[in-house]
């Protein structure tokens, strides 16, 4: 088959699924979208793809306080190229090597979870519609009657309060996620399936689901139908790694009085399955192209084509004219083409995973340094979308006499509703004339304009053919709750008047 009729068949697959599913959906996941003109993949904008990159990564070594990065980029059933930058140990000199130094993936992480739990949905072990005490051997209380059901978990709506406490100083100060998990319920806060916030818990709780209807543990769990199906031999959520794996683990970094410092080996295994993977780029490359084959690589199958195209089919928005979650994925873009991916970040490491179903086209990346190597992870994933898939500005529109101010100061859904707030974390929201905005998040400011109704278009920092950062605001004066489209999994919730002093 090629992959012009994979396209096709790949539509009619997320189509069919839309159509067929027996999941209630929520209002908030009906079809719209904001934005200009996209652009399909055109042969052009592969041509120099890699000088590209390397242009990219040269400034960001120097701009960006990098000590390490790893890439693999993947087109039509193989690796286009890959590629390592900086140093996996800056004091032995050592090189990264993208097909040997293992990255932390962090939250990329929660892939391999969700393909696990679909796996076990094919087995008939587990429904997405079930209540997941169903699975348990303890209860997730339900909130005014409604339970958690699976596909709560892969949209990160549990409604529940984010936690704390999921990385442990040394190994031996590491609770088996199993038990963590069952020590540490989140205060249930709102209906599940209403709203995304996203829930590390929630993935961990998914991960023990597969472990207790499998009958393996979890780490097994994943190499024995995932990692080892895959030829996936440099991929382990175990910590700390196998004695083979641990020469080539890439050393993490963070910034020092001006100096790169080696960090100690960063532990999640209070959390598992939402988090703990180590990878090198060719590794994940191997993943990639799996689900970008419906599921099988070099003659093995790690899903069947309908458990992918569910994977990549919309669950739940936050926003109705902004891309919202898939199911276990998040939706990048929604057409032009449309993009699925996750990111992960860990104290260390910084990590994306963006795939083009429709064209077989795929990358990931993973970066360590200073503070800034964070943003140097989402520019050079930015630079690479903008250059294969580019688009233009949305058209500006003026904001109509009556449409409500969104000026105020808006609080992240995402936080442990048991510790006061981190007010660091708001963002405040001006009006600048009629149609613009100006944002202060974390102390930056930027500046957006009006391209929709209660929605706008980043102007500060824009590049030149994308992709282009968008806001909505929704839910009402009194509750108005303001979206980025480049986080559906969590939104932000304008404070009252009395708390905004």
């Amino acid at each position: 088959m090629t992959w012009k009729q994979k396209r096709t068949v790949w539509r009619g697959a997320i189509a069919a699924f839309a159509l067929i599913t027996a999941l209630p959906a929520p209002v908030q996941a009906q079809a719209g979208g904001a934005g200009g003109a996209l652009s399909e993949m055109q042969p052009a904008h592969l041509a120099g793809l890699q000088d590209f990159i390397d242009g990219v990564m040269a400034q960001q070594i120097v701009s960006h306080e990098l000590a390490g990065a790893t890439l693999a980029v993947v087109h039509e059933g193989e690796i286009l190229f890959s590629a390592g930058y900086g140093f996996s140990d800056i004091e032995a000199g050592a090189p990264v090597d993208p097909a040997q130094t293992l990255f932390r993936p962090g939250s990329v992480s929660k892939l391999f979870t969700w393909t696990a739990l679909m796996q076990q949905v094919e087995a008939g072990r587990v429904a997405l519609d079930a209540d997941v005490n169903s699975y348990l051997d303890f209860e997730i209380p339900p909130f005014e009657g409604a339970p958690v059901r699976i596909v709560d978990l892969m949209s990160h709506s549990p409604g529940m309060s984010d936690v704390s406490g999921i990385t442990a100083p040394t190994v031996e100060e590491l609770t088996p996620y199993d038990l963590w998990i069952r020590d540490n319920v989140p205060e249930r806060l709102w209906a599940p399936g209403k709203e995304a916030a996203y829930s590390n818990y929630g993935t961990a709780l998914a991960g023990y689901i597969v472990e207790r209807v499998s009958g393996e543990p979890f780490a097994d769990y994943v190499e024995r139908h995932i990692f080892t199906p895959l030829g996936m031999t440099s991929t382990s959520f175990r910590e700390p790694l196998p004695e083979a794996l641990q020469p080539r683990m890439a050393r993490g970094y963070e910034l020092e009085n001006g100096r790169l410092i080696e960090q100690p080996f960063e532990l999640f295994s209070n959390i598992m399955p939402a988090g703990s993977a180590s990878s090198t780029a060719h590794d994940m490359a191997r993943f990639m192209l799996a689900m970008l084959n419906d599921g099988a690589y070099e003659g093995a199958r790690i899903l069947e084509p309908s458990s992918v195209s569910t994977l990549f089919s919309d669950s739940l928005r936050n926003a109705l004219d902004l891309p919202g979650m898939a199911h276990g994925f998040y939706v990048v873009r929604e057409e032009g083409p449309r993009l699925v991916g996750h990111a992960g970040n860990t104290g260390d490491f910084h990590s994306n995973l963006i795939l083009a179903p429709e064209h077989g086209f795929g990358f990931f990346v993973s970066t360590t340094g200073g503070a800034e190597s964070s943003a140097a992870r989402t520019d050079l994933s930015n630079a690479i979308i903008g250059r294969v898939f580019p688009e233009t500005p949305a058209p500006r529109q003026a904001r109509p006499a009556g449409e409500v101010s969104p000026a105020g100061t808006y609080r992240v859904n995402r936080r442990n509703y048991s510790r006061p707030p981190n007010e660091a974390y708001d963002i405040t929201v001006e009006r600048v004339g009629e149609d613009g905005l100006e944002i202060t998040n974390q102390g930056e400011t930027t500046y957006w304009e009006r391209i929709g109704p209660l929605t706008y278009e980043k102007v500060t920092g824009a590049r030149n053919g994308g992709p282009y950062e968008r806001i909505q605001f929704h839910g009402g004066d009194e509750t108005l709750v303001l979206s980025f489209n480049s986080q559906p999994y969590m939104a932000y919730r304008r404070l009252a008047a009395e708390e905004q002093d």
